[in-house]
């Protein structure tokens, strides 16, 4: 008896997933993007940077923006700092060897987090369009203009990238999980918007930001959860092919891995709140909502049911459905999934205690 509902169980996790990823991949990502767009667009744009002791990296993430083919002169960077080491000092030194580019640079009394810093800065950008990065995160000569001419069409709120690992990670996790994780991100953006943003690379409607009140200070997902109240109020957030290389930590990867997942599962949790429009995107919320907050803890049942019934019942097919799951782990797709379901437990679990909004820096 529980072996049959560990195996329901088992084919409600891995089922629902699979028939997502396929309804996606098949119907959504070969639709046309239905998205008036003139690639030659240059709205004047305002690039935020929050920075933490990074003194080892500012001046290469700096010259990286400034080598954009993006026209300078329509560019203003704004340096949010809470650093205690020299970054500030190489801000205004670089800053005064290229004066043709306007430069900002804003000392934070104490650090408070990410979507404070954006908040601050926003108050000073004066940009139709708001670009929110990372300071390790290194964008491709064209990332600029690949990103703003989707603003062309009044309908786009939101832009954001998709991501390339520049290590494979923990067991080969993090490779398998990106070319499941993105072909998701183009199909719900093609089929209306995506719930799920990166802030290696994100660009919004300044106006946009204003109306939903800026960053959230209460999550840590400030990216994701701005991009969806945006695509809850009928624009458009969405994830092209706009490559950025993510760099993963050298060390402590897992940690690094939990501490996203906590703010994802804080982002969906808050989103259940918003009054949310357009139908397609109402499935696609709810659908990832799912995925990242009770899919997990189903597989989890799942495996405490078989145990029990081998432990206590002596059952010889729980017995071999543990084995079978256990040789599966040889596969990578498998080990990749199975590893992200421990991480989202994990986060929800640590979520109870602390939101990890400020965290301690990890090298990269």
């Amino acid at each position: 008896m529980l072996e049959l509902v560990a195996l329901t169980l088992a084919g409600i996790h891995f089922g629902v997933p699979l028939a997502y990823y396929y309804y996606a991949k098949t119907r959504w990502l070969p639709k046309p993007w239905n998205i008036k767009m003139d690639e030659n667009y240059r709205p004047k744009v305002t690039i935020i940077l929050p920075t933490y002791n990074e003194e080892k990296i500012i001046e290469e993430r700096l010259e990286n923006i400034y080598n954009q083919t993006y026209p300078k002169e329509l560019m203003e960077v704004i340096i949010v700092d809470s650093s205690n080491d020299k970054t500030p000092e190489i801000v205004e030194s670089w800053s005064k060897s290229h004066n043709d580019i306007r430069l900002s640079l804003i000392r934070e009394g104490e650090r408070r987090g990410k979507a404070f810093a954006l908040n601050e800065a926003l108050k000073y950008a004066n940009s139709d369009i708001v670009i929110i990065a990372d300071a390790d995160a290194l964008w491709p000569k064209n990332a600029l203009c690949e990103t703003v001419k989707w603003f062309s069409d009044p309908t786009v709120g939101a832009v954001s990238c998709l991501k390339k690992p520049t290590d494979i990670g923990l067991l080969g996790t993090e490779e398998g999980y990106r070319n499941y994780y993105n072909i998701l991100r183009i199909a719900e953006s093609k089929a209306y918007s995506t719930p799920i943003f990166h802030g290696e690379l994100a660009a919004f409607r300044k106006e946009l930001l204003l109306k939903v009140n800026g960053f959230p200070t209460d999550i840590g997902s400030d990216d994701s959860h701005t991009a969806t109240e945006i695509a809850s109020i009928s624009y458009r957030s969405i994830t092209p092919e706009i490559w950025v290389n993510e760099k993963v930590p050298k060390e402590d990867y897992a940690s690094w891995k939990i501490r996203r997942a906590q703010h994802l599962i804080q982002h969906f949790i808050k989103a259940t709140k918003l009054r949310i429009k357009n139908k397609t995107f109402k499935k696609i919320l709810a659908t990832e909502t799912y995925l990242h907050i009770i899919n997990p803890w189903i597989l989890l049942t799942a495996t405490i049911l078989l145990t029990v019934d081998v432990l206590l019942f002596e059952s010889l097919i729980s017995l071999i459905l543990l084995f079978v799951g256990s040789i599966l782990l040889l596969i990578k797709e498998y080990r990749t999934w199975l590893m992200q379901q421990i991480y989202l437990m994990i986060a929800a679990i640590k979520n109870v205690k602390t939101k990890e909004i400020a965290w301690n820096k990890q090298e990269k």
